[in-house]
């Protein structure tokens, strides 16, 4: 059982703020997905929790129960309708900490402005309580592949403002969002497209290369050409065909010149303006490369076009390329279902990006949709033994207390997340925490969660475990509506004496009536050594050994 490039280089500079330019109109919400005809059978417990687990922070007794008195389609459609819990009220603040923070300030100032801390925090209340919570699952996904990371973007009105457009183009097209992700400011300063300029050989300037040479490798194609089931396409010599090569990256490099941060209201845009992340970044046409420039598929940009036309094309040629819907859509299964997908899995999740039904190619709405009604999705239990996923340290931890029934502010999960080598939105480096392709030591298989997996997080993540059952975690007063962390094991106490009661319920909500025989019996003999009398102690210990297990952090 399945148990290149960096990012932004150097700090922030310390620039004058503005507060945006106009943003541009949301993506349109896509059109509704073709429904399938009604299940013959109704929805089993195993496989509606089964769901929550692909789909949201973690299933719950009522989520389980909501999702049985429909249909899974019917549970899916309902989320992709739902609107978006967002990323608000973080204001605009100068770049420079002397400026945004002066003598005088608060002691949290830097903290809450110049750091992701609060931004983190409510990522995890969002993900324990948000009633998006497909949405917001697909958007964590899609903050590992469209990387931008606080390691060089730690403004937290920036990383707000780049997260929100995950969250609102979750659903939508692929074409718009890559189009909103290339704009957006916090991805310009991360991967130096902000202020990228033309050639000028006398006074040495070349455009930079690194946004080009990611958003094709990471964001769109991967590296070789693929076949629509993601396998490599092979020449005739067996060997993989590259997707690009570097004159196709000097080509998007040029493409993508001439663009610079929002423009200070009530300023007039300059090149280089004054840092700001409100807004998409503005072109300069006087520092765009008007020459042709050569792109993917034998395509090339004529000379003469304004940078708004060079991108809009250069980005259509990206997300017309067969490999996207296999390099996107593979990603995307692994970060819902399984890392493993079948080749015919991920070929029928390409089919689906090519064309939604409705002759629409990128519709990530209907792709996520397919994903999690896939046969190899669905079902009251997988078998094989390449099936299945680790949880990665924020699936845990938003899976445990939302299994449990608990609440938080945020603050302690966010620094056990980090504790465990995932520190929310501040990826060591454009690649994520750990690549799709990361091996599982010992066999075929590749297991991306376990590159932050070591004998050092795996300690950490049994001792949050027993941390978070011990009891409360106190509040940190400096933080805004701080309530610490907590639950009510009253549920759990109730069915305490009856050792089986207590298992069945962990069963249904930890590991969707597939608990192993082994560990169900490890469990029982172990709570049935301590009083019917005392149901505190046996709750916790029942809890606590379920999902410290194996069985329950490799999700199948």
């Amino acid at each position: 059982m399945l148990a290149g490039c960096g990012g932004g280089t150097g700090a922030e500079p310390a620039a004058g703020t503005a507060p945006a330019a106009p943003a541009p109109a949301p993506s349109p919400a896509p059109t509704p997905i073709p429904t399938p005809p009604p299940p013959t059978a109704q929805t089993t417990p195993a496989d509606a929790a089964r769901l929550l687990e692909q789909a949201t922070f973690g299933p719950t007794d009522a989520a389980i129960t909501q999702v049985q008195a429909g249909s899974i389609a019917g549970w899916i459609d309902q989320q992709l309708a739902t609107p978006a819990t967002g990323y608000a009220g973080y204001p605009v603040i100068d770049a420079s900490v002397s400026v945004g923070c002066p003598t005088g300030s608060p002691a949290t100032c830097n903290r809450d402005h110049y750091s992701l801390f609060l931004l983190q925090n409510q990522f995890f209340r969002n993900a324990l309580t948000g009633p998006d919570q497909l949405r917001q699952r697909v958007a964590f996904a899609l903050s590992q592949i469209f990387v931008v990371s606080g390691v060089d973007v730690g403004t937290a009105y920036a990383m707000a403002a780049y997260q929100q457009i995950l969250l609102d183009g979750a659903f939508g097209s692929y074409r718009q969002l890559l189009g909103r992700v290339t704009l957006s400011p916090a991805m310009g300063r991360y991967l130096d497209m902000v202020n990228n300029d033309r050639p000028n050989p006398s006074r040495g300037i070349e455009p930079n290369e690194n946004y080009a040479r990611e958003v094709l490798q990471l964001f769109s194609l991967g590296t070789v050409e693929l076949n629509a089931d993601g396998t490599p396409r092979l020449d005739g010599q067996g060997r993989s065909i590259p997707a690009y090569d570097q004159d196709t990256v000097e080509g998007f490099a040029h493409a993508f010149t001439g663009w610079t941060y929002p423009t200070v209201p009530g300023a007039t845009a300059r090149w280089t303006n004054p840092v700001h992340y409100a807004g998409d970044m503005v072109p300069i046409a006087a520092h765009h490369d008007p020459e042709a420039k050569r792109l993917l598929g034998g395509v090339s940009l004529p000379a003469g076009q304004s940078p708004e036309k060079d991108l809009g094309d250069a980005l259509d040629n990206i997300a017309a390329h067969p490999n996207v819907g296999p390099f996107i859509g593979k990603q995307l299964i692994q970060h819902l279902v399984t890392s493993n997908p079948t080749p015919a899995y991920v070929a029928r999740i390409s089919a689906v990006f090519a064309n939604d039904g409705a002759g629409r190619r990128g519709n990530l709405g209907a792709v996520v949709r397919a994903i999690l009604l896939d046969p190899e999705a669905r079902g009251d239990a997988k078998t094989a033994g390449s099936y299945g996923k680790l949880r990665e340290p924020a699936l845990l931890i938003t899976g445990a207390l939302r299994g449990i029934g608990g609440s938080s502010d945020g603050v302690y999960l966010r620094d056990r997340s980090n504790a465990m080598a995932q520190n929310i939105y501040q990826a060591p480096s454009v690649f994520n925490f750990y690549p799709p392709d990361y091996p599982v030591q010992g066999t075929t298989l590749v297991g991306p969660g376990f590159g932050v997996f070591s004998a050092s997080t795996a300690f950490t993540r049994s001792n949050f475990l027993n941390s978070l059952l011990a009891g409360p975690q106190r509040p940190d007063t400096t933080v805004p509506n701080a309530i610490g962390s907590q639950f009510d094991l009253s549920a759990w106490q109730a069915l305490a004496a009856d050792s089986n009661a207590l298992l069945d319920r962990i069963d249904r909500v930890m590991f969707h009536g597939a608990m192993p025989a082994t560990t169900r019996n490890t469990i029982l003999a172990a709570v049935d050594t301590i009083p019917a009398s005392d149901p505190a102690t046996r709750s916790r210990a029942a809890l606590y050994l379920a999902l410290s297990s194996m069985q329950y952090q490799v999700e199948q």
